[in-house]
C-alpha cells in the first residue's frame, strides 16, 4: 500500500513537471514583440545611479512645482539641456496621468549670456518670488547667490544644482559629469596625440565656475602626474578676454600699459584733490598724454575679436603643439584662432562637447576629438533630482551624468551618434 501510494505521489510530482515545463513552454514562445526602445535611452543608461533616470515612486503632488534655472539659453548644450528638463517634465505628467491645471509646473529658465552672473541671479530671484516646491540651478559663479539660497531655505524652498556645483553648504544634490575623469581623459587623448612631449595651451570656459576650475586642474594634474614631457605654456579663461585685449593691443602699440594706466589715476587724484594744483609728480599735461594713449589702446582693444586675441597669445608660443579648450566655445574658439594665425596643421586640437560647430571641426580634422558630455541626461536627471527632493525620499550627494570620447574613429557608430546634438 506504502509503495502504490509513493508510486502515486511521483507520478503527480511527474505530471506537475510536465504541465510546468509546458507553461514554461508557452511562455517563452516569441511573440514577435519586443519592447519599445526610447529614443533618448542611450542618455539615461548614462546616469548613475540609475534611480534618477527613473520614474518609479514619483508621486508628486498635482501642480508641483520645479524650477530649472541654467546658465543660458542659445547653445547646443544648453538646448540639450532644456530638452532633457521637458522631456523628464512630459514623461512625468505621463505617469501620473496629469494634464490641464493638474500637470506638474516644471519651467527652464537661463539667462542669455552665460557669463552673465547678474542676470541668472535676478532668474533666481524672480524664481523665489514665485515659490516654486524646489530650484534646480547651475551656478555661473560657484561663489554666487548664497543670500538667495539663505532666504530660500529660511521659505522652505530646497536648492539642488546640476552641471556645475556650488560652494553653498546646503545644496542637497549635484548631478553632472564628472569633471575630473573627463578633462583628465582628454588631456591623455592630447598627450598621445603630440607624442607625449611639448607645449600645450589651455583656453577655460571661466575662472569662476566649479567646473570650469574641476576640467583646469583636471587637466594639469593628468599632465603633471603621467606626462613629464608635455608642459602647459599658456591658460586663457574666457571671462577675461576683455583684460587680455587691452593688454595685447598695448603691447602690439609699444605701451606700458600698467604705467599708463597709474599715470592717469594719480593725475585724475590729484585734480579731485585740489583743481587748481598742479602736482609736481604729475602734470596736468603728463596725464592727459596718459589718457590720449589709453584711449588708443581701448580703440585697438576694442577692434579685436576673441579668436584675434587668443590667436596673439597662442602666437607667443612658436613650439605650440597641442590646445584643449574646456567647453564647445571654447574648443571653436580655439579653432578659430589657431586659423587666424595659421596654426591648423600645426597644433592639434582636443576639447568638450559636441555641438553642430564641433562635429564639423572633427569632420574637417580642425578637432582631433572632444568629450562628450551628456546635458541631455543632466536635465532629466536634476528634475528626477528635484522630484526626489520634494516628495523628502532620499539623494545622492553627487549624480554622474556620463560622458564618452568621440573621434573619427568612431564618431559614425549608432551608440556614438545617439548621444551627439548639433
Amino acid at each position: 500500500m506504502k509503495r502504490r501510494l509513493v508510486s502515486a505521489a511521483v507520478a503527480a510530482c511527474m505530471s506537475a513537471a510536465l504541465c510546468a515545463c509546458s507553461q514554461k513552454e508557452e511562455e517563452d514562445i516569441f511573440t514577435g514583440e519586443v519592447a519599445e526602445r526610447l529614443p533618448y535611452q542611450d542618455n539615461l543608461e548614462l546616469i548613475s545611479p540609475s534611480a534618477y533616470s527613473e520614474l518609479d515612486g514619483l508621486d508628486l503632488e498635482p501642480g508641483t512645482y520645479i524650477s530649472v534655472i541654467g546658465k543660458e539659453t542659445d547653445s547646443p548644450y544648453w538646448q540639450q539641456v532644456r530638452a532633457g528638463v521637458q522631456q523628464a517634465s512630459d514623461d512625468l505628467n505621463e505617469m501620473l496621468g496629469y494634464s490641464g491645471g493638474d500637470s506638474l509646473k516644471i519651467t527652464f529658465n537661463a539667462p542669455a549670456d552665460g557669463e552673465d552672473i547678474d542676470e541668472q541671479v535676478n532668474i533666481l530671484d524672480e524664481e523665489m518670488a514665485r515659490y516654486p516646491d524646489v530650484i534646480a540651478i547651475a551656478s555661473i559663479d560657484e561663489e554666487a547667490s548664497a543670500v538667495q539660497f539663505d532666504l530660500a531655505t529660511e521659505n522652505g524652498i530646497p536648492i539642488v544644482a546640476f552641471d556645475s556645483g556650488n560652494n553653498y553648504q546646503g545644496i542637497l544634490c549635484t548631478c553632472r559629469t564628472d569633471n575630473s575623469a573627463a578633462a583628465a581623459e582628454g588631456a591623455s587623448k592630447l598627450c598621445e596625440a603630440i607624442g607625449d612631449e611639448g607645449e600645450v595651451a589651455l583656453i577655460v570656459h571661466d575662472s569662476v565656475s566649479e567646473n570650469g576650475k574641476e576640467r583646469e586642474d583636471g587637466v594639469k594634474g593628468e599632465i603633471e602626474k603621467n606626462h613629464p614631457g608635455v608642459f602647459v605654456v599658456e591658460t586663457i579663461y574666457m571671462d577675461r578676454l576683455d583684460e587680455m585685449k587691452r593688454t595685447a593691443a598695448a603691447e602690439q602699440l609699444g605701451i606700458d600699459l600698467e604705467q599708463l594706466t597709474a599715470t592717469a589715476e594719480e593725475g585724475q587724484e590729484n585734480q579731485a584733490a585740489d583743481p587748481n594744483e598742479t602736482s609736481e609728480e604729475t602734470s596736468e599735461d603728463t596725464a592727459e598724454e596718459a589718457n590720449d594713449e589709453l584711449e588708443q589702446v581701448d580703440v585697438q582693444a576694442e577692434s579685436m575679436s576673441d579668436a584675434d586675441v587668443i590667436a596673439y597669445y597662442l602666437g607667443k608660443h612658436p613650439e605650440l603643439k597641442g590646445c584643449f579648450g574646456t567647453n564647445d566655445a571654447s574648443t571653436q574658439l580655439a579653432v578659430s584662432a589657431l586659423d587666424a594665425a595659421g596654426l591648423t596643421d600645426a597644433v592639434t586640437v582636443m576639447g568638450f562637447d559636441a555641438g553642430a560647430d564641433q562635429l564639423a571641426s572633427l569632420v574637417s580634422g580642425a578637432v582631433d576629438g572632444l568629450i562628450v558630455q551628456n546635458p541631455f541626461g543632466m536635465g532629466y536627471a536634476a528634475v528626477i533630482a528635484g522630484a526626489r527632493t520634494v516628495l523628502e525620499i532620499g539623494n545622492e550627494a553627487k549624480v554622474d551624468t556620463g560622458y564618452i570620447w568621440v573621434d573619427q574613429s568612431n564618431m559614425e557608430d549608432e551608440s556614438v551618434q545617439a548621444l551627439l546634438y548639433e
